[in-house]
């Protein structure tokens, strides 16, 4: 079953509302990282009462741009990449 989208009708105290939720999640994205340091530590996984973390090993390959770059000049990248309009919110105290 699909969740409702949450519709926000903008009034006085939705920035302040935002401002605060923002805050909250880097808070508690402090705690999460802080937790997944220590089982990552700790090398195994870990159960809880209702939740299990599972340590995932991968091999990930990037694109080495910097090099790429000096190999094959700036044209040639910039021939292979676009630009795109992004619109975003930011957040700061007053």
């Amino acid at each position: 079953m699909a969740k409702a989208k949450l519709v926000v009708e903008l009034n006085e105290g939705s920035v302040d509302r935002l401002g605060v939720l923002l805050a909250q999640i880097a808070d508690l994205t402090e705690q999460a990282d802080a937790i997944k340091d220590a089982i990552k530590r700790g090398g195994q996984s870990v159960e809880g009462s209702l939740f299990k973390a599972t340590l995932v090993d991968s091999d990930r390959k990037i694109f080495d741009k910097e090099f790429f770059v000096k190999e094959h000049g700036p044209g040639v990248y910039d021939a292979y990449t676009k630009n795109t309009v992004s619109i975003s919110v930011r957040v700061s105290s007053r």
